[in-house]
């Protein structure tokens, strides 16, 4: 099982969709759980590819600019070191910069999962994703789904949350990052939990659950495709 020490932030629930800027230096973070949740990330990607990796055609080019931009981000601010076509994450792991598996790349670079959106008529669309720790939902099921069917059978967001996470995602402006998370309880640590939803998780009372589990959750524009970026960083400890 893989737990972090601490959460690093104030877990008081906010209400949808309780959004907040963040530097764009803290946009990507590692933490004490680096190592391990990197190892079953390689795990993730070598034996469920499938099931954990998503890109369209038309999503191509901006998981291209996501990719230089993460590995940029990662060799700047957070001491990832490169060689020639090669880069050592802080564990020491050498991978491939291979942008021709843009996913795939980022997957095995940092924690977070990323989630691509795009414009198409009047909502964002998720077009690609790289999502080795899903909480209680299927990649494949919300693949080339709107905003408003990702989220179902989310109780809170409705029509006018909806309403106001489209506008936030109209709203977002390149270089200028926003975060929220979440609080969720569980009965099982395990990182990898997709679920459809149809088959929704029994919900555990906080004074009955073994484990706490928060997702760091970015938004960011990129500048060249201008594609909306879902960053997820997951935290799991006991509760």
């Amino acid at each position: 099982m893989i737990f972090q020490k601490k959460i690093p932030y104030d877990t008081t629930y906010p209400k949808l969709p309780g959004t907040r800027p963040i530097s764009p230096d803290e946009w990507i973070i590692c933490d004490d759980a680096f190592s391990q949740q990197m190892a079953l990330r390689d795990e993730l990607i070598e034996t469920k590819k499938d099931k954990v990796l998503v890109i369209s055609d038309e999503a191509r080019e901006a998981a291209v600019e996501l990719s230089k931009m993460t590995l940029d981000f990662c060799t700047s601010k957070l001491g990832y070191q490169k060689k020639i076509n090669k880069i050592i994450r802080p564990d020491g792991v050498s991978i491939e910069i291979d942008l021709n598996e843009p996913m795939t790349f980022l997957g095995r670079l940092v924690q977070n999962d990323f989630c691509i959106l795009q414009k198409k008529g009047k909502e964002h669309v998720l077009t690609a994703a790289v999502l080795c720790f899903p909480a209680s939902w299927s990649l494949e099921e919300k693949y080339l789904k709107p905003l408003i069917d990702i989220h179902v059978p989310v109780k809170e967001y409705d029509d006018v949350i909806a309403k106001r996470v489209q506008r936030l995602f109209d709203g977002l402006k390149i270089n200028r990052p926003v975060w929220r998370f979440n609080a969720l309880y569980y009965e099982d640590p395990n990182l990898f939990q997709p679920r459809r939803a149809n088959r929704p998780r029994r919900k555990p009372a906080p004074n009955k659950a073994n484990y706490f589990r928060s997702e760091r959750q970015t938004l960011v524009k990129l500048p060249e495709s201008g594609a909306i970026i879902f960053g997820i960083h997951t935290f799991v400890v006991h509760a």
